[in-house]
């Protein structure tokens, strides 16, 4: 060992840039892997230390469209210090041109908050507002026009602007807003008379407790010891739950892009290695002469191949555990809450595992060839006929294979769809090395041509030492993930590009009560005469029961069972909705009065593995209503107008207190005129503007294209690599083949000219290969993951497609000039 030690470190110091391409390779797999997980890592570890805060509390009890009774509270306030906070959307107007504008309106009692600090900008009247005064974000004031002391109407008050929001504790953990913050006390809050009997709104209790570690019991007493009135308890370390699935969900999606980076990023490690010890066949020949064992030789380049891998890993992770500082500095203003800044050993450990284990993996054939490479090869430097590893190199190949797939299934957060992942890109890895062989098999048996060019550049594709079954395996790896990358980019900006179609309303009304449809309906087409309204009943509820089996006796939910999440907005109809088609059940008749029925939409029942006469409970108001699935719709929801998830049949349901939800279909030039004629005919009536929807879910979409686009460049520079790996691994054949040729009179133009015909026949083979592979994976992501529109841009993907050609021809040829080089005496004495 210590001999074999000294000639590998002395060998690597003279020789050692040949595993450059080794070192490359890895080094950016790692650093994908890494940085991907400490970025998440970071980002769930500031939501874990900051969990009270954007809570608000230890725990928090929260109901829909009604505020705790005096002995619900008493119950909290038994269980620790409370504070409450009721929250909804409402209209604010300074009077000005600007006309309403949609705000998330907060009314806090006094104990507010119980934890963190809220804090106005420098020049605020008072510390917080009290009665008729309220507190602003910086957004609404440049909005609007306003600043300290001003006053805006909403509902049917007038507040004075006593300062402008500098830090709001819990802003975070109070979920997705479409408006900017306003903060107002409870008193203020019953002025604007915004909350009324039907009107949508939330009502949150924060309990601060003496034992933080007894909250989720505490939690799950509460709602325990008032069962049926719709409570519904998070513990803070479940603050956020919404951003920490998208993360999660996002996250795990770049990691699977990171391994597949790393599986390409393997196929450039094997040429890599393959190239730097077919370099060495003469120093092994001359070991084995004097008297090397194979095992001392294969120690000898395990050894160097350890060295450099190590390195690269080392260096991959150190830029990897740095992409938190990195994100911070470059757009940490535009992250959710910002990274906790540390050193996360998990995804650093598993990085590295993981990429030793594909070097190893992909190494292993190469390692193998080199041991029994002959003695004779000193005397003649002959090409070494390439073999199939032997049944001891295809085992240890396997077990590394399995460890490689348990360690990346078992550290996700997806196991099955990273299992899937996995057995995906394993089976593509083993259909294009069938497709390589079968390009070598079949270029042996056709006729040769009669042009001298082309013949050459078939006979590259089968003479012996062909990179043929590599290259078609690396080219169809990267030309696949190039083709994904572009549809899941151009799906994702056709999105933010075309997220409001033409038949989208331009409004949507919320807290209309019944008595004033009539009203509305005459203030919104006296603004825009001819403007289409839909209006229907709504209310809050939540599903409570599945088949008889409460949902909060459930150890899991599915991921897919977002309409078991917290309530959800439910109506009734007689007739089937605008914009759903029924798939599986029957509608009921327009004059049903019987049992209460449901409809619900097919992919949450699917989610829910819930069918045709199955039982589902909603709890409305305190009150549960238990009810049959009658029929399964499948909603258009590309439309944006009003479709609900949950709607049951007339009857029973109408008796609960609700208000009115509308849409309004008008002209995009009248939109200021609307919202001013509305706010001034029913000042308690919130209009959502269908265009601060989109820009909310452009703004979500935009980060995400960042980071997908990010996590691309990994891959196409790992592509490249293994290009230039591929070509590498076969430069002394080609080396032969140029001086053969230049003897026998060929020019170098039409050696490059052979050579560029054989990387694009392989090419053109590879564009149909990927084109179906990629198209396939990106739909599943777009469609199935992503859940927005397939609209991929074909000329995109072309382009694409195209460049990655002209790269693989242009990296080809740059990597066959040294062969030209070559000396013919060197050469022909070697012979």
């Amino acid at each position: 060992m210590n001999v074999a030690w000294r000639l590998a470190l002395r060998d690597l110091r003279r020789g050692g840039r040949g595993l450059l391409l080794l070192a490359l390779c890895l080094f950016l797999g790692t650093a994908a892997l890494a940085g991907i997980g400490s970025l998440s890592a970071s980002i769930l570890a500031a939501l874990d230390a900051n969990g009270r805060e954007i809570a608000g509390g230890d725990v928090e009890l929260t109901v829909s469209q009604r505020r705790a009774t005096v002995a619900e509270l008493a119950a909290f306030g038994a269980a620790g210090r409370v504070s409450e906070v009721v929250s909804t959307r409402a209209m604010a107007e300074s009077g000005r041109a600007a006309g309403p504008v949609l705000v998330d309106l907060r009314g806090v009692d006094a104990a507010w908050p119980l934890v963190g600090r809220f804090r106005l900008a420098a020049g605020a009247i008072s510390a917080r507002p009290h009665g008729r005064e309220i507190a602003i974000a910086p957004a609404l004031a440049d909005r609007l026009g306003v600043k300290v002391g001003d006053t805006l109407r909403i509902g049917m008050a007038p507040l004075r602007v006593i300062g402008i929001i500098a830090t709001e504790p819990d802003r975070l953990g109070a979920g997705f807003a479409l408006g900017p913050p306003v903060l107002v006390d409870l008193v203020g809050l019953d002025a604007t008379a915004i909350v009324q009997p039907g009107s949508l709104y939330e009502s949150h209790y924060r309990i601060a407790l003496a034992r933080p570690d007894t909250a989720q019991a505490v939690g799950d007493a509460l709602v325990k010891r008032f069962p049926g009135a719709g409570w519904s308890a998070k513990t803070s370390d479940r603050a956020a739950g919404g951003l920490r699935r998208g993360i999660a969900q996002l996250g795990q999606f770049l990691l699977l892009v990171g391994l597949a980076a790393l599986a390409i990023a393997g196929i450039g490690v094997g040429s890599g290695v393959a190239a730097y010890l077919g370099a060495k066949t003469r120093i092994i020949a001359t070991l084995k002469v004097l008297g090397a064992r194979s095992s001392t030789i294969a120690t000898i380049f395990l050894a160097q191949l350890g060295v450099v891998a190590a390195a690269a890993i080392a260096v991959g992770l150190a830029i990897g555990a740095l992409v938190p500082w990195i994100v911070t500095a470059a757009v940490g203003a535009a992250l959710p809450v910002p990274p906790r800044l540390a050193l996360y050993p998990l995804p650093l450990a598993t990085a590295a595992l993981l990429s030793m284990l594909v070097a190893t993996v992909f190494a292993l054939p190469a390692l193998a060839r080199a041991r029994h490479v002959p003695a004779a090869t000193l005397l003649r430097d002959a090409l070494v006929v390439r073999t199939l590893p032997s049944l001891r190199t295809l085992a240890a190949m396997a077990v590394l294979l399995a460890a490689l797939v348990a360690l990346a299934v078992l550290t996700a957060s997806d196991r099955m769809l990273a299992l899937g992942f996995v057995a995906a890109v394993v089976g593509l890895i083993v259909l294009l090395w069938a497709l390589g062989v079968a390009i070598r098999g079949g270029a042996a048996r056709l006729p040769r041509p009669r042009r001298p060019l082309l013949r050459l550049a078939l006979a590259n594709l089968h003479r012996p030492g062909a990179q043929t079954d590599r290259l078609v395996v690396a080219l169809g790896l990267g030309f696949s993930l190039f083709v994904a990358m572009a549809v899941i980019d151009t799906s994702l900006s056709a999105e933010l590009r075309d997220a409001a179609p033409t038949k989208a309303p331009r409004f949507f009304a919320i807290d209309l009560q019944p008595d004033d449809a009539a009203r509305f309906r005459t203030a919104v087409t006296a603004a825009a005469p001819g403007a289409k309204i839909e209006s229907v009943p709504s209310l809050r509820g939540s599903i409570v029961a599945l088949r008889g089996r409460r949902v909060a006796d459930m150890k899991t939910l599915p991921d897919a069972a977002w309409v078991l999440r917290g309530d959800r907005t439910l109506t009734w109809s007689a007739t089937l909705p605008p914009r759903n088609a029924v798939v599986a059940g029957r509608w009921w008749p327009d004059d049903y009065r019987g049992p209460p029925l449901v409809s619900l939409e097919d992919k949450a029942a699917e989610a829910l593995h819930l069918r045709i006469g199955d039982t589902i409970t909603v709890s409305v108001l305190g009150v549960d209503v238990p009810a049959r699935i009658a029929a399964l719709r499948k909603i258009d929801w590309g439309g944006l107008g009003l479709n609900f998830a949950i709607v049951f049949s007339p009857g029973y349901i109408e008796e609960a207190p609700h208000g009115l939800l509308a849409s309004v279909y008008s002209p995009p030039s009248r939109d200021g005129a609307v919202a001013r004629q509305v706010a001034r005919a029913l000042p308690s009536v919130t209009l959502i503007r269908v265009g601060d929807v989109i820009g909310q879910i452009g703004a979500v979409l935009g980060q995400v294209a960042l980071a997908i686009r990010a996590a691309a460049l990994v891959t196409v520079a790992a592509g490249i690599a293994v290009l230039v790996g591929a070509v590498a691994a076969s430069g002394r054949a080609r080396r032969y083949d140029a001086v053969i040729l230049k003897l026998l009179g060929g020019s170098g133009r039409q050696v490059l000219a052979a050579q560029a015909l054989e990387y694009a026949m392989l090419s053109l083979v590879l564009v149909a290969v990927a084109l179906a592979i990629g198209v396939a994976a990106g739909w599943f992501v777009v469609v199935r993951i992503f859940a927005i529109g397939w609209v991929p841009d074909w000329r995109v993907v072309a382009i694409t497609l195209a460049a990655s050609v002209v790269v693989t021809l242009g990296t080809g040829l740059l990597g066959s000039l040294p062969a030209l080089r070559a000396r013919p005496g060197e050469a022909l004495r070697a012979l």
